[in-house]
């Protein structure tokens, strides 16, 4: 698998940025997170002008190596063309809804913005629009390219515990 620009794509609590992270270490290539360019605020309550979004986006993907996770299909399929790589990581709703709460126990159970990410997460498979299952499905469908779906915590371990050092 050809994993020098690889795009990471998956509900929120999948473990995109996990992976991401560890396959950017393995690499030695940049790691970018599409929360930090759609997302203005720190609390993921303020939302970049999508012209703005994409730009930068473009502008991380210009460069010829690097690994980009992200939610977001909007964005997603702007950058396929540059990809080598695309993983879906499509854990069940639940283990991400699951993995949230345990990321986030430090957040008291009536905070709204966790109230928020937690049905997000849980309504991946029935949500519609570029974010959702369904979105994810017909991107990782029609790339061409090398492509790998997860869909256990297991089987990513397994994945990056399986790549040789670079």
């Amino acid at each position: 698998m050809n994993l020098t620009r690889t795009l990471i794509i998956g509900n929120s609590g999948a473990g995109k940025s996990w992976l991401a992270r560890h396959l950017a270490k393995r690499r030695h290539v940049p790691w970018i997170d599409l929360d930090r360019i759609h997302w203005i605020s720190d609390e993921h309550s303020i939302a970049r002008p999508r012209n703005e979004a994409l730009e930068i986006a473009r502008v991380a993907a210009s460069e010829e190596h690097w690994v980009i996770e992200g939610v977001y299909g909007w964005i997603i399929s702007e950058l396929l063309p540059r990809a080598t790589a695309l993983i879906w990581l499509s854990l069940g709703d639940e283990d991400c809804v699951a993995q949230i709460r345990q990321r986030e126990a430090r957040r008291g159970a009536n905070d709204e913005l966790l109230i928020a990410l937690l049905d997000w997460a849980g309504s991946y498979r029935r949500r519609d629009g570029s974010s959702g299952f369904k979105a994810h499905q017909r991107l990782f469908q029609g790339y061409s390219g090398s492509k790998l779906q997860l869909t256990s915590r297991a089987e990513i371990t397994a994945f990056i515990n399986a790549l040789p050092p670079r």
